[in-house]
């Protein structure tokens, strides 16, 4: 079973079942924003958390061993501890369209399942009090299409970074020769680097055709770049299938997800990073999992293309980010740092 080409629009919104919509603020003291993925169907939900210092919410829920069926929407935020308040307000959203848990039988008589991720950015716009509240997660669930995904300084990408370059929020997807498709979405925030000691960036080399076509060895030395600030980071992603899987399978999906981050930046899972990952299952078939040996072909070339869909997604977050002012300097964008590495008029396939 091999890979074929991404999808339309080469983003996780490709996997049927997955909308996103994001908000942001670049306006001084602001420059955070909040991402959201919203399943209308539900899904089945897992996640991974290897960074020793993360900021997450409803984790516990997706543990196999726990009753909780799966999620409505998942939060990738900035703001840190408090941008945790995002998830409030898609919660609000999703209980106006009854959709969660019932536990009652009015119409909105639900409970929604709203997992969460936040990144540290706090203060990069110039005010650690400008952050996300529960505003900003109402509006970037409202702002939720299947359609392309805005990559680069957009929602929680706005005030993100990595390594001592402009990071952002990316995404791929990718068609399996069965039909079945896997897509990623990522924020990259980390202490680590993307771009190795020559200014390659790690991950290129996963890109699926021509996605990555132009990029080359830059020519010019490597940029005089601020150095790591420490405890000011983490990298939040999903990973998402319409094959049908159960919470034990997505959860192995999230751990093998992580392997896609450690090929695209290094270091990763630090104990200044809060690297988190949720894998997300939309099908509806009988559910795969991973003590069934008739699935585990399946299952392994499925949890491949996200580690592999994952590295492509980092990399078209940081060739998509630009150049921001901040009261600290300049958060210089790759395509600034090495302007040689690709054309200047060259965007991700």
């Amino acid at each position: 079973m091999t890979t074929k080409r991404p999808g339309p629009h080469n983003a996780i919104t490709d996997v049927p079942g997955i909308l996103v919509g994001q908000f942001e603020r670049t306006d001084a003291p602001y420059l955070t924003g909040t991402t959201v993925v919203h399943m209308p169907a539900s899904a089945v939900a897992g996640v991974d958390v290897r960074g020793g210092a993360p900021g997450t919410r409803e984790t516990d829920l997706l543990d196999p061993v726990n009753s909780n069926p799966g999620a409505n929407a998942i939060v990738l935020t900035g703001g840190s501890a408090f941008g945790l308040d995002a998830a409030s307000g898609v919660m609000a959203a999703l209980e106006e369209l009854g959709q969660g848990v019932r536990v009652g039988p009015g119409e909105r008589d639900v409970v929604p399942i709203v997992p969460t991720a936040v990144l540290f950015d706090l203060g990069r716009g110039g005010g650690f009090q400008a952050r996300p509240d529960r505003d900003w997660g109402r509006q970037a669930f409202e702002a939720a299409t299947d359609g392309p995904v805005a990559e680069g300084n957009y929602g929680a990408g706005a005030g993100a970074r990595v390594g001592g370059l402009k990071g952002g929020v990316g995404s791929a997807s990718v068609r399996l020769a069965d039909g079945t498709t896997v897509g990623a979405l990522v924020i990259v925030n980390a202490a680590g680097s993307a771009v190795d000691a020559q200014g390659r960036l790690y991950g290129a080399r996963y890109g699926l055709g021509d996605e990555f076509a132009g990029l080359r060895t830059p020519t010019e030395p490597a940029p005089d770049l601020p150095g790591r600030i420490f405890g000011m980071n983490t990298v939040i992603a999903v990973v998402a299938t319409d094959a049908s899987l159960d919470k034990a399978t997505a959860k192995r999906m999230a751990m093998v997800a992580h392997d896609g981050l450690a090929r695209a930046i290094d270091p990763i899972h630090t104990l200044v990073d809060g690297d988190s990952i949720f894998a997300l299952s939309t099908g509806q078939a009988p559910r795969l999992n991973v003590t069934d040996p008739a699935a585990l072909l399946q299952l392994e070339t499925i949890f491949a293309a996200g580690a592999r869909t994952l590295s492509r997604a980092v990399v078209r977050a940081v060739l998509a980010a630009e150049t921001v002012e901040t009261p600290a300097g300049k958060m210089l964008s790759y395509r600034d740092a090495y302007p040689s590495a690709v054309d200047s008029d060259v965007r991700p396939q």
